[in-house]
């Protein structure tokens, strides 16, 4: 059964008679509808009783107007107004831009505009690369997708993309401190996508692509990649194996297994599965067997799909040919970047002792986690309410905070690889336990860290650039 969320959080307005009992009866009868009561504030005071404001999370949209019509049911009670609260967060949007220098006198003014402004123009025209120096290039990121499918409800177009990709904006200040732009284009066209980043890429430092869908994703990022000089990453594919890595390395040290030993299952072989695979192996994986809707890869297979055949040429050594139930069996690690529900808490259970399972698909999971952790020694979500979340917001700030303190031009593997690594050494040995494998996504610390690693593995000519 779900349960209320934050994410449907409503606050109702409502009049009360004037009594002892009023404003309990109000939250006993929202309680009894099914939501968590949060607040209640007397707004203000009326010759006839009360006007209180009742704030609750409620399970979905439909259970708001239940919880309205339990109120009403109520003599001599009346829901006034009620409102979204994740609606009106996001009136007006979510981020601004601000001057970071006053503009109050004539003086102000000449140094920032003109004519000063001129001589910081022709410097730049005299050495590009001080742009890095003297503009918002140097912490700037280019939040960039088509809308094609965005988060699990799939191509619904760059407008409705926007919310999402001003949140993503605020989570880089917020984590990294680094100032990103949503750009949401209306085309899904490879190379005018690929046209039009390089167009508008002068102003930015780095290129963040988000929610674009396979296999355009692969092209759009390799093209990009090749022909700018600014770091560019694919959050779904990178943002995503990384922070699996790190939450890996940690439940590893949970069950006393190594990664070299282990026999790792995959779910999954789009733009997250393709990319997991790549960096585990970086990190010394060597037993991998990854399944796509048609059963598990193996070598010789060709599907047209460059990156499908690559995972089938590079994994699966023994080449099991079977279902992704029948793979499990003995299987010491499941990671699910696939679909919900296609796993029951049996099949968990037919893996090896120590299991480990990252069932990642949103909103709902490969496997019920309670029911993967009848028999699994370590479970991790997606989800925030679950331990273990695996959540893409560990990665990417500090990533490009690191990319853009270093000029670097460009993103290896071994920066996404010990951007995990550093993600993973933020727990503590004395903090380690199955239920907390990866930290908390508002720990600071953890943006720090992986910025400081990234930076150490730019090399000289990556960072040519600060």
């Amino acid at each position: 059964m779900a349960l209320p969320s934050p994410s449907y959080t409503v606050t109702l307005r409502v009049q009360v008679p004037a009594s002892q009992r009023a404003t309990s009866t109000v939250v006993g009868a929202v309680s009894d509808a099914g939501a968590a009561v949060m607040g209640v504030d007397i707004a203000h005071s009326t010759p006839d009783g009360l006007v209180v404001d009742v704030t609750c999370d409620t399970v979905d949209a439909q259970h708001g107007e239940r919880v309205v019509a339990a109120l009403e049911a109520i003599d001599g009670v009346h829901v006034l107004k009620w409102s979204d609260s994740t609606f009106l967060l996001h009136l007006g949007g979510k981020i601004e831009v601000r001057a970071k220098t006053p503009l109050k006198t004539r003086r102000d003014l000449s140094r920032a505009y003109t004519p000063g402004v001129a001589r910081v123009c022709l410097a730049i025209a005299e050495n590009p690369e001080d742009a890095r120096r003297l503009t918002i290039k140097r912490n700037t990121v280019a939040v960039v997708t088509d809308g094609t499918a965005v988060l699990g409800l799939g191509d619904i177009g760059p407008a409705a993309a926007l919310p999402v990709m001003e949140g993503k904006a605020a989570l880089f200040k917020e984590f990294g401190g680094v100032d990103a732009w949503p750009v949401c284009l209306d085309t899904t066209d490879t190379e005018e996508i690929i046209r039009i980043v390089k167009a508008i890429a002068p102003v930015y430092g780095g290129v963040n692509l988000e929610d674009i869908s396979a296999p355009r994703c692969f092209e759009i990022e390799a093209r990009l990649r090749a022909e700018l000089d600014i770091p560019v990453f694919h959050d779904d594919q990178h943002g995503t194996a990384i922070v699996v890595l790190a939450a890996l390395i940690n439940a590893l040290k949970v069950v006393g297994k190594t990664l070299e030993d282990v026999r790792i299952v995959i779910s999954g072989v789009g733009a997250a599965g393709t990319a997991i695979v790549r960096l585990l192996k970086a990190q010394g994986a060597r037993h991998i067997v990854a399944f796509g809707r048609g059963g598990a890869l193996h070598a010789g297979e060709r599907t047209g799909d460059p990156h499908r055949d690559w995972i089938a040429d590079n994994t699966n050594a023994d080449g099991f040919s079977g279902s992704l139930r029948d793979g499990l069996v003995g299987a010491d690690v499941f990671v699910g970047v696939s679909a919900g529900n296609i796993l029951t808490g049996a099949d968990v259970a037919r893996m090896a002792d120590g299991a480990i399972v990252f069932a990642l698909a949103n909103p709902t999971p490969e496997v019920d986690p309670l029911e993967a952790a009848e028999t699994a020694a370590v479970v991790a979500t997606g989800r925030s309410d679950y331990p273990n979340q695996i959540n893409n917001v560990l990665a990417f700030p500090g990533l490009f905070r690191g990319l853009l303190d270093a000029g670097a031009t460009e993103i290896t593997t071994e920066m996404l690889r010990v951007a995990a690594v550093a993600i993973a050494d933020v727990v503590a040995p004395d903090e380690l336990n199955s239920a907390f494998v990866i930290p908390g996504v508002f720990d600071h610390r953890v943006a720090e860290a992986v910025a400081e690693a990234v930076k150490g593995a730019s090399t000289p000519r990556q960072a040519a650039g600060r």
